[in-house]
């Protein structure tokens, strides 16, 4: 990601609802998926955002993330048959991490949540960059019953993560009790908004919906309880440290057109026995004849930190390319997600090098997650 430094590229990019309170916090912006959202803030950075993660709560604003609605009678219907999971696996008032894959190859358009209200009702949530092109896909195959509604800019998404974060909402009289990938409605201030039992850190933690126009008062409501928990504003860059540590994949890394969820190790998000889905024969197909490449884990042996794009070798054969990688706050040393061939049949504990300008580093395989969640 690359630090916004002039107002012309800016004026290019949607901006949060809470835009102003990052800016008053000293936050570093950087474009991510068309918007320009909180890198990193000012009297912690990093390594102290993560760490509040790991050890007590923060918060993180994601309203970047899409959010798109398809109802009418027949809406969950639909959607089941479009998007990998199957929905008929739970009920209302859960949630479902699902893949939108492409017909023909299988590939993924994008990982989502699904959110099931009822028969006629799913919110879901894509990612910043790919909602468009979801709600796009949906328009298209949907029947004259169902509607699907962009409503990328009408709600904040606010995500209160990390151990402490149960505490914080029941001080605010939020629900906590509800189990993971589940949702409830509630009011803060005198403001309607969904708590959902999910996040993208491992930690407990929640996602607070909120309507667009409300997430100020929310956002303060947070910070007006959450100094007697810990709680830290944390940006984007934390958010990446603490995914990657818990193996969690990343659209456009290690999910892409590209990169199937044979490849990736998502078939658990695939509705297998289901009669129909975007992308069934391409990924059955692949499924019974065995991926050419698999994602793994993989951690530095010495000081090394591998970065998306770096080739790793056994010997002088090239073996895969690093999809994700950083420096782990939790283990303090590199840690990787990575594309490995499957014919060079490398398993857990075996080691291979990642070239790091031009210098061999060693990396020793290793099954995600990294790190114990709190």
């Amino acid at each position: 990601m690359t630090d916004v430094t002039s107002d012309a590229a800016a004026t290019r990019l949607r901006r949060s609802p809470l835009h102003e309170r990052h800016t008053s916090a000293g936050a570093k912006f950087a474009p991510f998926g068309g918007w320009e959202m909180p890198l990193e803030y000012a009297g912690g950075g990093v390594l102290k955002e993560h760490t509040s993660v790991r050890t007590a709560v923060g918060v993180f604003d994601v309203s970047h993330l899409g959010k798109a609605r398809v109802s009418g009678p027949g809406a969950a219907d639909f959607v089941n048959a479009c998007l990998s999971n199957d929905l008929g696996r739970i009920g209302p008032g859960r949630a479902q991490y699902t893949l939108c894959c492409d017909d023909a190859t299988g590939g993924v358009v994008d990982d989502i949540i699904a959110y099931l209200h009822a028969d006629d009702h799913v919110f879901l949530i894509p990612n910043a960059a790919n909602t468009a092109e979801v709600v796009r896909r949906l328009r298209a195959a949907a029947p004259e019953s169902v509607t699907v509604t962009d409503e990328h800019e009408a709600y904040a998404v606010l995500a209160v993560q990390g151990p402490r974060s149960g505490e914080l909402l029941a001080a605010l009289g939020l629900p906590t009790e509800h189990g993971y990938m589940s949702f409830s409605a509630a009011t803060l201030a005198g403001v309607e908004l969904t708590v959902c039992r999910t996040g993208y850190t491992g930690e407990l933690g929640y996602e607070l919906v909120v309507p667009a126009e409300h997430g100020v008062a929310v956002w303060d409501a947070l910070f007006a309880a959450g100094e007697a928990f810990g709680l830290r504003a944390c940006g984007l860059a934390a958010r990446d440290t603490l995914r990657t540590e818990m193996g969690y994949p990343l659209h456009g890394q290690d999910l892409s057109l590209d990169i199937t969820p044979v490849q990736a190790r998502s078939g658990w998000a695939v509705g297998w026995d289901k009669p129909a889905f975007w992308g069934r024969d391409a990924l059955l197909a692949e499924k019974a004849a065995g991926p050419r490449r698999t994602l793994r884990g993989l951690v530095a042996v010495d000081r090394a930190i591998p970065r998306p794009g770096m080739t790793l070798h056994v010997g002088d054969t090239q073996v895969g390319v690093v999809t994700s990688g950083t420096f782990s706050p939790t283990r303090k040393q590199g840690i990787a997600l990575a594309l490995l061939n499957t014919d060079a049949n490398l398993t857990d504990g075996d080691e291979v090098q990642v070239d790091i300008r031009g210098r061999q580093a060693p990396l020793r395989l290793q099954k995600p997650p990294f790190v114990t969640p709190s």
